[in-house]
């Protein structure tokens, strides 16, 4: 059986001071866990930053799209691995 098979998670994070629910698959959240450590941030400080980069774009995703994004795009990059 697959493991990496598993619905969506929510976790309350809190960004720019306020709280706020996001559903990832465990694999996203721990792409993103791995992700802080490397960077040497909290993963709420790695959350806010993407959040600030989604908004700037022309048309944003929504929260949970744009986390998949990013770690899809640091994946492309090679400086995240699976």
């Amino acid at each position: 059986m697959a493991t990496h098979y598993h619905p969506p998670v929510k976790r309350s994070v809190e960004i720019a001071g306020h709280k706020t629910s996001i559903s990832l698959e465990p694999v996203f959240w721990d792409m993103l866990k791995e992700a802080s450590a490397r960077l040497g941030i909290p993963l709420n400080a790695l959350i806010a930053r993407i959040d600030s980069e989604r908004i700037q774009a022309e048309t944003p995703p929504g929260l949970a799209g744009a986390l998949r994004l990013w770690l899809v795009a640091q994946l492309r990059a090679g400086t995240i691995s699976q």
